[in-house]
């Protein structure tokens, strides 16, 4: 097993840097992200805190511009509870107006910009949002979702099409004396700021409530591990719709007084320029993108850069030596979190392929346990007493949290009150206690390293994202000349997580690139089956719930299928037929995914 990279004295250091700023927290209850960057506009006002290609914000040009989005919203007879959807693009101005309209108690819901058709028509109905923001660049894939009267009143940022009022225009005619009369954050960290949507392991997207205290507290723990300096630059290029990269990462930098990069999206070939044009000295990663980077060629830039850590979650073992040694990074860290979860996991030590451990002097912070699963009921095992079943070392188990009535492992919830109840286990080791389930499977070494095994349910991890099995299948379903189809994870080599597959029950006038023109409608890329099976019939349970295990071990295999096979080629731009030679391009990743 390969060994730490840190010592357990410099690993306490950073534990002990992290809770004394989480300390902080209990004590400064209207200390919320705007308020810190207020503080931020008035003792360092020229130093940089947001920059892209496309626009850049010292801490006074953001605050400054967060009071535009503030003095916008009251103006509009916007208050505290109303919730705004975003929907736009990576870029400063992203954080900025959810920076703006969260000090003044609205939330707003974070939108992520892939969404489609249905999809993004369900985002927006979970939320109950009052209005939404669209990047003019997302104009075409909105339009179509507000064509229902009690929808969301829409604004626009840009020059677009519609006929709907411009943002940036009414942001800009603001005067100068509104602003100087506008009153300082006044929300408290008990107060929600945002909504965040997250597959979870069933049905549709849910959106998960965020308190200013979870924004805070997420903010401290990552300035406080990775010891952020005012002198630092992170690369952001994570979608900042989600809470790794649009509110850990920057939280994290932008308490600390240093500042992001905010590229658009990943993209391999420009990585190495980008982290070296903008001298970046932290990055926040998805295990995939490291798997990108250590696949790509070889760069000229690829050693030439400043990086000091690179933080993020789902790097697997066999690409962590990898990245780490080909491009010379000097610390990784690792870590495991859910955005509606109350517990998480930071590997300080750097142990390679580990997703943390919990310290046993913060074990009473954060109770956590593995329990035994029992895949049959889909739910933990309970002993003859009717509690859970502790697993020893080396068992694996679903993890669960322990709920506290306050701070970091307080359950927020969802906005639909059944999917937060459906997310509770109760009477687990005692009667009356109440822990948040996770949905993971996961095992726990005698050293008390935590290491994730799997999903559970009917969702399947893919480019870094959760997908809904049940969502897709329905989306295939809504497409002409399918009869029935069913949906699940398989895996690739070379590929972390689960790429979708589709068994679909071809009906009449079923054309297969009908559907994925169908599919690239109303599904984000991540989600879009990449292997499709055609079958006469699908089995279903009792419930009349498919039976998908049969088909995910049958996998994309010529040797186990006499169903015709198909591989989405997005080079080709079409479902096409797998035969050997194309299998052997799958494996060994001529073909991309």
């Amino acid at each position: 097993m390969p060994e730490p990279t840190l010592t357990k004295s410099s690993a306490n250091r950073d534990w002990l840097r992290a809770l004394a700023l989480t300390g902080r927290l209990e004590g400064e209850p209207q200390r919320t992200l705007p308020a810190v960057i207020e503080e931020l506009a008035a003792s360092q006002p020229d130093a940089p805190a947001l920059l892209s290609d496309r626009e850049r914000f010292t801490f006074a040009e953001l605050a400054a511009r967060a009071r535009r989005y503030a003095a916008w919203a009251l103006d509009e007879g916007l208050g505290a509870g109303d919730v705004v959807a975003l929907l736009m693009p990576n870029r400063p101005e992203y954080l900025a107006a959810w920076l703006g309209l969260t000090r003044t108690g609205l939330t707003v819901a974070l939108i992520n910009p892939a969404l489609r058709g249905a999809s993004l028509a369900h985002a927006l109905n979970v939320a109950g949002a009052k209005a939404i923001i669209v990047d003019a660049a997302l104009e075409a894939a909105l339009a179509p979702v507000l064509e229902r009267p009690d929808g969301p009143a829409p604004w626009l940022h840009g020059e677009g099409q519609a006929d709907w009022p411009r943002l940036d225009a009414a942001l800009d005619a603001i005067p100068a004396a509104a602003l100087a009369a506008l009153a300082p954050p006044a929300v408290t960290l008990a107060e929600r700021a945002l909504l965040i949507y997250t597959s979870g392991t069933t049905g549709l997207s849910k959106a998960a409530n965020v308190s200013h205290h979870r924004v805070m507290s997420w903010a401290s723990w990552f300035a406080g591990l990775i010891d952020i300096q005012r002198a630092d630059r992170l690369y952001d290029c994570l979608p900042l719709c989600h809470s790794a990269g649009g509110v850990a990462a920057v939280g994290a930098a932008l308490s600390a007084g240093a500042s992001v990069v905010v590229a658009e999206k990943f993209s391999a070939r420009r990585f190495w320029d980008d982290v070296v044009g903008w001298d970046c000295t932290l990055f926040q990663y998805i295990g995939e993108l490291c798997r990108y980077l250590v696949a790509a060629p070889p760069h000229p830039k690829a050693r030439a850069h400043r990086l000091r850590l690179c933080c993020g979650n789902g790097l697997a073992a066999d690409v962590w030596d990898a990245f780490q040694e080909r491009f010379a990074i000097p610390r990784i860290l690792e870590f495991y979190a859910a955005t509606e979860g109350t517990f998480s996991l930071y590997n300080v030590e750097g142990r390679p392929g580990a997703i943390g451990r919990l310290p046993p002097f913060l074990a009473h912070r954060f109770p956590a346990a593995i329990v035994r699963y029992d895949e049959a009921a889909g739910a933990p095992a309970r002993d003859d007493g009717g509690f859970c079943i502790r697993c020893g070392p080396g068992e694996v188990g679903e993890a669960i949290g322990r709920i506290a009535s306050s701070g970091a492992g307080r359950f927020e919830g969802y906005t639909d009150a059944a999917a937060s109840a459906a997310k509770l286990l109760r009477d687990v080791f005692e009667p009356g206690d109440a822990w948040v389930r996770t949905g993971d499977l996961m095992r726990r070494d005698a050293q008390g390293y935590w290491w994730f095994a799997e999903r559970i349910g009917d969702s399947f991890r893919w480019k870094g994202e959760n997908v809904a099995a049940a969502e897709v299948a329905a989306a295939i379903r809504s497409c002409a000349g399918v009869a029935d189809a069913a949906v699940y994870g398989v895996e690739v080599p070379g590929h972390p997580g689960k790429a979708g597959m589709a068994a679909i029950v071809p009906g009449p006038g079923f054309e297969l690139a009908a559907l994925r023109a169908h599919l690239a409608e109303r599904l984000p890329d991540y989600a879009r089956p990449r292997f499709l099976r055609l079958v006469a019939r699908i089995a279903v349970t009792e419930t009349f719930k498919p039976k998908t295990q049969g088909l995910a071990a049958d996998g994309w295999d010529l040797a186990r299928i006499a169903d015709p096979l198909l591989v989405d080629d997005r080079a080709a731009g079409a479902y096409v037929p797998i035969d050997p030679p194309t299998a052997q391009r799958i494996r060994s990743g001529e073909l991309r995914l």
